[in-house]
């Protein structure tokens, strides 16, 4: 069914006041969360995700669509030029509110963003539009269509904010990322939680730009997961932490609280390259650093351990390692301990995780066995987190691609 004119112009203004809306929302959790003492970081991530998941991509179906044909009206050139700057705006003030370590400066901004949008906004609908509407040769129903159209697609604008510009990267992430909601939306959060951090992984070398948006978009995805990724030893307070399996005596903590942002995943995982096997420390952040383990999954798979040692509320403490070098599976490994290796490769798939459970039951505090598999036992993990949240010990010690060797441990009392 065909809309007129003026029922177009109705449907862009109550567009705007829903983005709006929606971003001044966002900036005031952000406000709220710094006033009240409490990680902020999520937060912003919800308004960089706002940003890059509605905001921008509207501005640029705006560049390609209404703004030529109020452009071609007499007096309007110069307002469509202001307000194209004006995405620019926006899109630089992203990039600096990722940046931003500090809590009231990280608000300040927030609040800016919005209000500069809000504003932006206003004047759309109070010169472009009404200008558009009393045009005689403008069809404005037909604008909102090809609007609409260009959203869908994903197209968006380079950093620069040229509009002939298309980038085939940023398309595909946007959809990616659309696909990801879906499935968080449909209670499957932590496959898109595994999803995109998989296409940051791709995109982390390359395109940093498009990594730092995925980034965002994770931590909006993570607080989906009813029970985060397992937690490789047990919580403990912060002056007296429980060490994880294998670590060493005397290593150093890494604490991000004072990053910026963008910048924490990038020094975290510069620790972790220049880790020796057997090595590790103890990151120290502000909030669960969920989606920095689905990153480490995805670039790391089976190369490193993780130990929650301390989950908040203020502080969060997790000892990141990497694993001594790999036995091979023709040499089972016997720990100082004498630890048995429990090989269920010749057992039937219906008998092994009975068999893996009954034999997790009959260890004592401290104790542990190394399981020896044919494939990734990441189901067993998920079964583990479900039936022993925060009661045991996780460690890859071969990953693929024909054995798997996971040392399984309950911790010390």
């Amino acid at each position: 069914m065909s809309i007129t004119g003026a029922e177009a112009y109705e449907a862009m203004r109550t567009h705007h006041r829903l983005l709006s809306e929606q971003l001044s929302t966002r900036a005031a959790a952000v406000s709220e969360a710094v006033a009240a003492g409490r990680p902020h970081e999520a937060a912003v991530a919800d308004v960089i995700a706002y940003l890059a998941e509605e905001v921008l991509p509207h501005a640029a179906a705006e560049e390609a669509t209404i703004y030529p044909a109020a452009a071609a009206l007499d007096d309007l050139a110069g307002a469509v030029g202001e307000m194209a700057a004006e995405h620019k705006t926006l899109s630089a003030a992203a990039d600096a509110l990722a940046r931003l370590a500090d809590g009231a400066a990280a608000a300040g901004q927030a609040r800016q963003v919005a209000e500069v949008f809000a504003a932006h906004a206003a004047r759309e609908n109070e010169v472009l539009l009404p200008a558009l509407l009393a045009a005689g040769d403008v069809d404005l129903a037909a604008l909102l269509a090809q609007m609409h159209h260009r959203a869908e697609e994903g197209m968006k604008e380079t950093s620069s904010g040229d509009a002939s510009a298309h980038d085939p990267q940023a398309a595909v992430l946007r959809l990616l990322l659309d696909a990801a909601a879906a499935l968080a939306r449909a209670g499957q959060a932590e496959h898109a939680c595994r999803l995109a951090a998989s296409a940051w992984a791709a995109l982390r070398g390359d395109r940093p730009d498009l990594a730092a948006r995925v980034t965002a978009a994770l931590h909006g995805l993570a607080r989906r997961v009813s029970a985060g990724p397992a937690q490789d030893g047990p919580s403990a307070r912060a002056s007296e932490p429980t060490p994880a399996s294998g670590e060493a005596a005397g290593e150093p903590d890494l604490d991000v609280r004072d990053l910026a942002p963008a910048q924490r995943h990038e020094a975290i995982f510069a620790a972790y390259k220049d880790l020796a096997p057997g090595q590790g420390f103890v990151l120290v952040n502000d909030h669960d650093p969920k989606p920095l383990r689905y990153q480490f999954e995805a670039e790391h798979a089976g190369q490193f351990t993780w130990a929650s040692l301390e989950a908040g509320p203020a502080v969060w403490r997790v000892r990141i390692g990497r694993p001594a070098a790999a036995t091979p599976a023709s040499q089972p490994e016997q720990g100082d301990s004498g630890e048995p290796d429990l090989d269920v490769r010749r057992l039937a798939h219906g008998q092994r995780h009975d068999v893996i459970f009954t034999t997790y039951r009959a260890l004592k505090p401290g104790g542990g066995f190394v399981l020896v598999n044919d494939h990734d036992p990441l189901p067993l993990r998920y079964q583990f987190e479900a039936q022993y949240p925060g009661e045991f010990t996780w460690d890859y010690l071969e990953a693929g691609p024909k054995a798997w060797r996971v040392r399984i441990g309950r911790p010390s009392a």
